[in-house]
């Protein structure tokens, strides 16, 4: 097994995911399209590696996520076999289209075991740490989902569950469903959440803090917004913009009107003595609700920057107040 860093777990911060006694680091690393996708086997290795060298515990993956779908899993399963299992935890997601007939996506309980079961396989290992349920699925009842994922636990596949880009009502309704039925609860809600997208203040983070869940916020910085890379007119020749052909990358070009935005918030970051995507990290973590801020790199010297933000997580009141200012 490789050599890593043995005072990694001094620098990073530890949170409870909600009323659970299991604890995330404040920044975790997901693949999504990165790992198994448009960066080298070699690079997702270094990235993993780096991560875990600075304590990040948390590595996040779903069935669909790579080049072709669940290339994630393979290229990154390969990587976990040289980490030590018992200091990792390990995620990953069920929900999307994987394979093609009535059983290839969504939430029925043959869906999801299936998929489970594939991704153990391409990860090559017994269990994972949580099993989403990736999105909500308005054709499956919640019994059938929260007896899904319970039985994903009591087969000793998963260790907990956890719930994707639900909406309010949805967290609270399979949340009571497992309270009522004695099932395996949530623990967590991943949901995209950045200073850019705040639609979770509507609702989601007020539901997870009554059910005593932890939210896990991905795609903090927007898709690369929220970094140096964006403040000019064009995408930098490097930036995931101009290598990556997946659709969500694309729609960027359409939010380069919020350039002005975004170097007012990045004069704010300098004076914080912070980077932009630091400060973006930092101001996501300043909510008692949110566990945890999952980031994704293409370069170990990313994950480097990211981590370091954990240096400065306070804010005066002066500084949210212009923050706020900038973003409305």
């Amino acid at each position: 097994m490789p050599h890593f860093n043995e005072k990694r777990y001094e620098s990073m911060v530890y949170n409870r995911c909600g009323r659970w006694g299991v604890k995330l680091p404040a920044i975790s690393l997901g693949a999504w399209q990165t790992y198994g996708g448009y960066v080298s086997d070699e690079v997702s290795k270094k990235c993993l590696f780096q991560a875990f060298d600075l304590g990040i515990t948390h590595f996040d993956f779903a069935n669909n996520y790579g080049e072709p779908n669940g290339n994630a899993e393979l290229v990154c399963g390969r990587i976990i076999r040289e980490m030590p299992r018992d200091e990792l935890l390990i995620s990953t997601k069920a929900g999307f289209y994987m394979w093609p007939g009535p059983y290839g996506e969504w939430l029925s309980r043959k869906y999801l075991l299936s998929s489970l079961d594939a991704s153990l396989k391409r990860l090559g290992l017994d269990y994972v740490d949580i099993f989403y349920a990736h999105r909500p699925d308005p054709n499956t009842p919640t019994d059938e989902v929260m007896d899904a994922l319970d039985q994903a636990v009591r087969s000793g596949k998963a260790l907990y569950v956890g719930l994707s880009n639900h909406s309010p009502e949805d967290i609270r309704a399979k949340n009571a469903h497992a309270v009522a039925y004695h099932t395996a609860r949530p623990i967590i809600s991943q949901s995209a959440y950045s200073m850019l997208d705040r639609h979770v203040e509507d609702g989601v983070l007020q539901a997870c803090a009554e059910c005593g869940m932890g939210v896990i916020a991905f795609v903090p910085l927007a898709q690369g917004l929220l970094t140096n890379k964006y403040l000019e007119k064009s995408a930098p020749a490097d930036s995931r913009l101009a290598v990556s052909t997946d659709v969500c990358a694309k729609r960027i070009e359409a939010r380069f009107d919020r350039i002005d935005q975004l170097r007012k918030l990045n004069e704010v970051a300098r004076r914080r003595g912070q980077t932009l995507a630091q400060m973006a990290i930092v101001w996501l973590l300043r909510r008692p609700e949110v566990t945890s801020v999952l980031i994704g790199a293409s370069r170990p010297e990313q994950i480097q920057e990211n981590v370091e933000a954990l240096r400065k997580r306070s804010f005066t009141a002066e500084e949210l107040d212009e923050i706020e200012s900038i973003l409305a």
